[in-house]
């Protein structure tokens, strides 16, 4: 399938996509396109605008800040896959971006941009909750750090305004025991459910409209997830029991 009609933009400056941004009705960011496109292919995103910031410099950094790892907007999940930074300081995130589909989606798609894109089964919103991460956003109106537990909104919804981009995310260390498990239909696959262990922490994903922390001892209590072809509600919560148990035996 061909994407509805757009209007494109490729900005060269931060300070121009954030005009655009701030000037435009009903514009996307496009990084990666690994989500953003097919959206579009298949007509369930029909965005006016799309400001493209790939020809944006110095927006692809992977360092350490503030004792954690920062992924700036451009960052590509498979260089922080093979980042030596992010192994040593958060292997969890190292451990959750491998998970990220496949290693060519990997090439192009960004962490920043899987965050805004805030899919409820994908793996990486799961592992910034468990961590008690952030992200840094700005527009030409200025900057504010949302903090993880208060950017998910909902299905593919975030609590950025229209006019703001992700600009950075920032995992803290963890020097903790951790685990990230998931079981899909095939390797690759959006999970049917997934469970994300940050030392006595505990994140879900694939059950519920956004991740959500929960109670180790009882991980299932008060979830209510959907069910579709793929899973029932019933065998959803029987995989988040079985991969809870697994990730705090390990």
């Amino acid at each position: 399938m061909k994407p509805p009609p757009f209007e494109y933009h490729a900005p060269t400056t931060v300070e121009e996509a954030y005009a655009l941004l701030g000037s435009l009705e009903d514009a996307k960011v496009l990084a990666g396109g690994q989500s953003l496109i097919p959206l579009l292919n298949f007509r369930l995103a029909r965005p006016q605008h799309l400001v493209d910031i790939n020809r944006i410099a110095d927006l692809d950094r992977i360092y350490e800040r503030d004792g954690g790892v920062a992924v700036q907007a451009l960052a590509r999940q498979a260089a922080v896959e093979d980042s030596e930074l992010a192994a040593r300081i958060c292997p969890l995130l190292s451990a959750a971006v491998g998970l990220v589909a496949h290693r060519v989606i990997r090439n192009r798609g960004t962490v920043c941009g899987s965050l805004a894109h805030a899919d409820a089964a994908s793996e990486l919103p799961a592992v910034l909750l468990a961590l008690g991460g952030s992200v840094v956003v700005r527009s030409s109106r200025g900057e504010r750090t949302i903090p993880a537990g208060q950017l998910f909104a909902g299905v593919f919804e975030t609590t950025l305004a229209p006019d703001e981009m992700i600009v950075e995310a920032w995992f803290p260390a963890l020097r903790e025991p951790f685990a990230i498990l998931e079981e899909s239909r095939r390797h690759g696959d959006f999970a049917l459910a997934g469970v994300v262990r940050a030392g006595p922490k505990l994140a879900l994903f694939g059950v519920a409209p956004t991740p959500v922390l929960a109670d180790p001892r009882d991980p299932a209590r008060e979830l209510q997830p959907s069910g579709d072809l793929e899973a029932t509600p019933e065998f959803r919560m029987h995989l988040v029991r079985v991969l809870t148990e697994r990730a705090f035996a390990a």
